[in-house]
């Protein structure tokens, strides 16, 4: 049995791309543990590294009108600054992105699933933030992508799910967001591995 029929099952998208992307998102959690980011503010450095790299590559996205006609406060949502500033308190110089990637373009359903990547991972960061102090750092130095997003992180998650889930896709569309969730996993993954090779 393939994963499709089951994926398919959830009225929502939003809990239909959480469900496809279960697999990648492990693999990444585990790719994190493993390099220990969290072990000294040099190593933690180079995990804001790959943020900066994936917001980077998301940049255009935060700020593309049709998103932001859907998604008003979009461009206020993206870290690229955050991350910019932590590295420079980090003493880490701001690795050089990939602006093929960032200036693709993309469907409205493929562009929404990088977002949902995006946004879900200000989830996680509330508890990596309580991290931060035993390694010197706040969400005012050095772990500044990390902090709380204005409104909160629950309400900012919730009224984006909401727009995710409410936009009419066609089935073409569908198949793109399912198959940009997983590259957007994908693709951190890889910043991940440039960042602590």
């Amino acid at each position: 049995m393939t994963a499709q029929p089951a994926q398919l099952a959830h009225p929502l998208r939003s809990q239909r791309l959480n469900q496809l992307t279960h697999q990648p998102h492990s693999r990444l959690d585990a790719l994190v543990k493993s390099h220990d980011p969290f072990a000294s503010p040099e190593r933690f450095a180079r995990f804001v590294a790959a943020q900066y790299l994936f917001q980077y590559d998301l940049e255009a996205l935060y700020n593309d009108p049709a998103l932001v006609a859907l998604i008003p406060d979009l461009p206020a949502r993206c870290r690229l600054k955050q991350a910019r500033l932590d590295l420079a308190d980090l003493g880490l110089p701001v690795p050089e992105g990939d602006d093929a990637i960032r200036s693709r373009s993309l469907g409205l359903g493929a562009a929404l699933a990088w977002l949902f990547v995006s946004e879900g991972s200000k989830l996680g960061a509330a508890f990596l933030l309580k991290r931060m102090p035993a390694l010197g750092l706040s969400d005012t130095f050095g772990a500044r992508h990390l902090g709380e997003p204005e409104g909160g992180r629950a309400q900012g998650w919730k009224a984006f799910v909401a727009t995710l889930d409410g936009v009419e896709l066609d089935e073409r569309q569908e198949r793109e967001a399912e198959a940009a969730a997983i590259a957007a996993f994908e693709r951190f993954t890889e910043h991940l591995e440039r960042c602590f090779a």
